[in-house]
């Protein structure tokens, strides 16, 4: 006729053994997720943004280059933030430093 049942205690030892295991297993995934994102997606991001920064330090007049329009010219002039670009004979055109992608080998442009 109780509608209250028993409760029963455990050891304080059991409760606080399992309670930390069980808190580590739930919070495994969690931090294995956020490690494998840092190697597969941050550093190699890292990376490229630091040999983007190395490639437009090291700009220099004569380099053939491309820009993110995908525009091919030769250097003609570095300043601090800007690049000018000789796309054809007597035709250079003004861009940002960042807009420049990749520095091609000499050569590359014959008709300039």
């Amino acid at each position: 006729m109780f509608f209250i049942s028993n409760a029963y205690a455990q050891t304080a030892d059991a409760a606080g053994n399992a309670g930390l295991l069980g808190s580590l297993t739930t919070f495994a995934p969690i931090i294995i997720m956020v490690v494998v994102m840092y190697f597969l997606m941050i550093r190699p991001q890292q990376k490229r943004q630091k040999e983007l920064r190395t490639m437009m330090d090291a700009l220099a007049k004569g380099d053939e280059v491309i820009t993110v329009g995908g525009v091919l010219g030769r250097v003609t002039k570095v300043t601090d933030a800007y690049v000018t670009i000789e796309v054809s004979a007597g035709t250079e055109l003004v861009v940002q430093k960042n807009a420049v992608t990749a520095v091609m080998p000499k050569g590359t442009l014959k008709s300039l």
